[in-house]
């Protein structure tokens, strides 16, 4: 049986998971502190008052379908007891955790182990795989609890397999592989049941500097093929950035900033995000759509040389983009000397009045994937979407003063 993933294209835009006034306190007097003017206490006052600790303060946030949702802070930040809470691991002390409108701190014993066994996949920091089982095995686990036949098991965690890059592998057991190795296995197995929700607690933090990147472009390549809601923990920014179409930044138990990468990077919310984030690059997080600007002006297709000679001479510019009715970006960039020659010879539009090769970008192409295209180009860059509609124009000064602006951007005294 193929495992049939979700198609990027049938995903509307709706919150999968909502999160609201999340506490965990773990101890006996938990009920008590939520109760009292004890819980806006530090965690520090909290646990030498009461013997208690605050995990989780008041934590609420959604998930839409099909993000790639980052959860991220330092060690004792509060996440991955978050996590854990969104399995139902750990139980919380108050709030609510919806997922696709039910209310799963109400499921009793049944109506949870169907929800772990069927909506959602969990991968660890720690592979979690058994010793003694093949990769096969292993992998076809999630389906033989459930009582899936032996046949379609290991067909559909073939498949699997296959899909992570573990082709050949499947007879060996765990310790003959590599970490890199181990953690496409738990992915795969995750990934057998075909899971709704992916949860991922730090998954690439036991690895290796090199295959962690390695591990994190796989994953990049896997979610544009099968697009699962997925919520990732990490203590990494650089992970963070990377992966997230969102990042939530905790402290302390709290969430203290939710936005989308290049947001948290320009905008953080206060001091901490802004010492947290202090050292990470630009060049990694701003996106062309971030950094461009509108012309003063486009030429259109139907018009002739000379009406687009007044247009350049107009806004004082040597060139401008052509496009056509519903902005779609033509041949490309008109240049006054080529249309000077054009008219000299009473010529209409051939191709040779256009720039050859104009460079384009999309809007969601990082700053650091622009230098190429910069370091050649003698005119700005169009961005274009993914219908070749034209968004607007990146010009090649304002790419390294984006790059410094952000580097040398003074802290609020």
């Amino acid at each position: 049986m193929k495992l049939e993933y979700n198609n990027p294209a049938d995903q509307a835009e709706e919150v999968c998971v909502e999160v609201n006034g999340l506490w965990k306190i773990f101890g006996k007097k938990a009920e008590g502190i939520l109760n009292s003017d004890l819980r806006f206490e530090s965690k520090e006052t909290i646990l030498e008052k009461t013997g208690n600790v605050m995990a989780v303060r008041d934590v609420s946030f959604s998930v839409d379908r099909g993000e790639f949702f980052v959860i991220m802070g330092l060690s004792g930040s509060g996440k991955s007891t978050l996590i854990r809470m969104l399995l139902r691991l750990i139980d919380s002390t108050s709030g609510s955790i919806r997922v696709n409108g039910e209310d799963i701190l109400k499921y009793n014993k049944k109506q949870l182990m169907d929800f772990r066994r069927h909506t959602t996949g969990m991968v660890f920091q720690y592979f979690g795989l058994f010793p003694h089982r093949n990769v096969l095995d292993n992998v076809a686990y999630g389906l033989k609890v459930r009582g899936v036949s032996k046949e379609e098991c290991h067909a559909r965690a073939q498949e699997a397999i296959e899909t992570v890059g573990l082709k050949g592998w499947e007879n060996y057991h765990p310790s003959a592989l590599s970490g890199g190795m181990r953690q496409r296995v738990g992915i795969a197995r995750a990934l057998t049941i075909n899971p709704e929700i992916l949860l991922m607690d730090e998954p690439f933090s036991g690895l290796d500097p090199l295959i962690r990147r390695e591990m994190q472009d796989e994953l990049i390549e896997l979610q544009d093929k099968v697009q699962k809601t997925i919520i990732f923990v990490t203590h990494d920014l650089h992970e963070a950035l990377k992966l997230g179409d969102r990042i939530a930044i905790m402290r302390d138990g709290k969430v203290v900033q939710i936005g989308a990468p290049e947001d948290v990077i320009t905008s953080p919310a206060d001091d901490y995000v802004r010492e947290f984030v202090q050292d990470a690059s630009p060049a990694k997080v701003l996106t062309a759509g971030g950094i461009m600007e509108q012309p003063e002006a486009l030429l259109y297709e139907w018009q002739g040389p000379k009406a687009a000679l007044h247009t350049l001479k107009d806004i004082k510019e040597d060139y401008a983009f052509m496009v056509s009715r519903n902005r779609r970006l033509l041949l490309g960039l008109v240049t006054l000397k080529r249309l000077k020659a054009i008219i000299q010879n009473n010529g209409s539009f051939p191709e040779e009045a256009f720039e050859p090769d104009p460079p384009t970008t999309g809007p969601d192409v990082v700053l650091e994937d622009l230098f190429p295209l910069a370091a050649e180009a003698d005119y700005p860059i169009a961005v274009v979407d993914e219908d070749g509609r034209f968004m607007g124009e990146i010009q090649i000064s304002s790419i390294f003063e984006n790059m410094i602006q952000n580097k040398e951007a003074p802290t609020d005294e």
